[in-house]
Order: structure tokens, then sequence, then C-alpha cells
């Protein structure tokens, strides 16, 4: 079995990744560099602590974070993207331009029917 025969496509692992309601706007919030927990949680309002955790946590097993323990009295956690994790900005890059060119007729679209609920939003501009 090969390692990549988890996923049926390139697609169907990006998907994995940065699925979660709240993952990409993580990845962008720790683009800038390493964020405490409370930095990260700051940026992103309306974000709960528990999920925050698991998103954190399921990113940094995808390989997207990295989790650094500081052996300071308290102990200090930061989180930053690794590697990989900082390509992921340049893929978010096209959606983000994508989402600025549509998102008034988004917005009309939304305002014009279909429930659903609302969506998570950053702080950041990008």
């Amino acid at each position: 079995m090969s390692e990549d025969s988890e996923f049926s496509c390139g697609l169907d692992a990006a998907v994995a990744v940065v699925g979660g309601k709240w993952k990409l706007f993580i990845i962008w919030e720790l683009s800038e560099g390493a964020r405490r927990f409370a930095e990260v949680r700051r940026g992103l309002p309306g974000i709960s602590e528990k999920v925050l955790t698991s998103q954190l946590r399921e990113l940094e097993r995808d390989g997207v974070v990295h989790r650094e323990v500081y052996r300071e009295v308290p102990p200090r956690v930061e989180y930053s993207l690794t590697p990989i994790g900082r390509t992921l900005i340049l893929a978010a890059g096209p959606l983000g331009e994508w989402g600025e060119q549509n998102k008034a007729q988004i917005a009309r679209a939304r305002a014009a029917g279909v429930g659903g609920e609302t969506a998570p939003t950053s702080q950041r501009s990008g």
C-alpha cells in the first residue's frame, strides 16, 4: 500500500487537511509567525477554546502546524507553520482572491434565499 493511497486525488488530500470549519483561518493567523494559543484565539472571534484546540491538533497531526513547548515557568507553547504549512498560504491566496471578486454576488445569493449557518470570519484582511 503506497503512502498516498488514503486519498483518491490531490484535492481529496488538500480538503482532508484544510476542510475543518476554522482551519484555513488558523493557518492564515499563523502566516506571519509563531503565535501563542490565546493570540490565535483573539484573531478568530467566535472560535471556542475546545474547537481551536481540536483544529490545532489536527493541523499538527497532518504536518501543517508545529507545536513548540518551552521549558519555562509558567510553561509557554507556541504554534507555527511548518514548511508544508507555509505552502498553504500560497494555495489560499487565489481562493481569497476569488472570494474578494465574488463576495458581493455571494452575499446577494445568501440574502435571496436558501438557509444555512453563518460562516466564520477572520479579523485579518487577505
